[in-house]
């Protein structure tokens, strides 16, 4: 259900529901890619969650989350893990006035932190919250995973400048990127290589993504200190 198409009397006459909030971002994924990428990918993995269950309604996404380690780019907004904190908490103790339950479908590695924050405060509130990765391993920021997903979800939106970034494992990267953002370790704002990228492993990457979304969902393994619901052990790098 969405929630662009039911009335209140929608959700107060059917079964206990399940409000799914994407979370994304709206931030440089170098120069192939557009802004709101990881915003896309929360809202596909959302959708196709709420496709499969009746007792789903899925809300409008939180376009903007904290990605001020991409502010050395034009286009990139961030609200800051602050302004996002206090939005996901406000939001979900307004939703959990009638759903059930509430999970966050998120798209952008910069929200972990604050999603793990909100989501603490919201179960020791007594409120059944959670949220959920769109995790699919490969290289850190627009390189070839992103690429392949977004060939995946809209061709049309990615361009032909597919150059390599900065491919030094991350480890390597984390103390200048940590004082000095993305724009300190690479000039395209690109962490990884698209090169090589392609429909067919987006929709490979897409399909593990929905699946481990729906077995957390399914499961509802929360665990208590990150506010996450875990995938089962066989899924490893996944999570």
């Amino acid at each position: 259900m969405l929630i662009s198409a039911i009335t209140w009397r929608d959700v107060h006459t059917g079964p206990p529901r399940t409000l799914v909030v994407p979370v994304g971002s709206v931030e440089q994924h170098g120069p192939h890619l557009p802004l709101d990428t990881d915003l896309r990918v929360a809202e596909r993995v959302a959708a196709a969650l709420e496709a499969a269950d009746p007792s789903l309604v899925l809300a409008p996404a939180v376009a903007f989350g904290a990605a001020g380690e991409h502010e050395g780019f034009p286009g990139t907004v961030s609200i800051g893990h602050e302004g996002l904190r206090l939005l996901l908490v406000e939001l979900g103790r307004s939703a959990c006035r009638w759903a059930a339950r509430v999970v966050f479908v998120n798209g952008h590695g910069g929200n972990v932190a604050t999603l793990a924050q909100a989501c603490a405060l919201l179960r020791y509130e007594g409120r059944d919250v959670a949220w959920i990765p769109c995790a699919a391993g490969g290289d850190a920021h627009a390189g070839r995973t992103e690429t392949s997903l977004m060939l995946a979800l809209d061709p049309s939106a990615v361009g032909p400048e597919r150059e390599p970034g900065a491919t030094a494992p991350l480890r390597e990267l984390l103390p200048v990127l940590r004082e000095q953002g993305v724009r300190g370790v690479s000039e395209n704002g690109i962490l990884g290589d698209p090169r090589g990228a392609s429909a067919d492993e987006g929709d490979r990457l897409l399909e593990a993504m929905i699946g481990a979304a729906r077995e957390a969902l399914t499961r509802w393994d929360v665990d208590p200190e990150t506010g996450r619901a875990r995938f089962s052990a066989h899924r490893g790098g996944q999570q």
